[in-house]
């Protein structure tokens, strides 16, 4: 993760996830590329696994695009506690805001089935998110 990036952090169960957007492209019709990471922390007692993910990117006409598919990139992280993973990925948009928004699910050693909420992202290229 950049060490420069603006983190949001949202709290479940003692699984801290941190997260960041960042505008990678923007052409002249304000289509945006924007660059988005994850950092999933278990700060629990019990090992979990994640398992799916479920995020829903809402630009400001109300248009909605989902994705909720299994695991992440392919994989499907077990992370003891103390242990975290990072999950990056890129979105397009047809306006200048957004926002990103969701959760991803985990099964404890226990079978136990958690909702993990992730951080709310505004995507928007009018509030001070540079281009690399």
């Amino acid at each position: 993760m950049s060490e420069d990036a603006e983190y949001i952090t949202a709290i479940t169960e003692n699984i801290v996830v941190s997260a960041y957007p960042e505008l990678l492209d923007i052409d002249a019709n304000q289509h945006c590329l924007w660059g988005y990471c994850f950092r999933i922390e278990n700060n629990s007692d019990e090992p979990i696994t994640l398992t799916r993910k479920k995020l829903c990117l809402t630009d400001e006409t109300g248009k909605s695009r989902y994705d909720d598919s299994e695991g992440f990139n392919g994989e499907l992280p077990d992370l003891q506690p103390g242990e975290y993973f990072e999950y990056e990925e890129t979105a397009q948009t047809d306006n200048i805001s957004a926002v990103l928004y969701g959760y991803c699910s985990a099964i404890t050693s226990k079978g136990e089935k958690l909702d993990i909420k992730l951080p709310i992202l505004n995507l928007s290229s009018e509030h001070g998110f540079l281009l690399n």
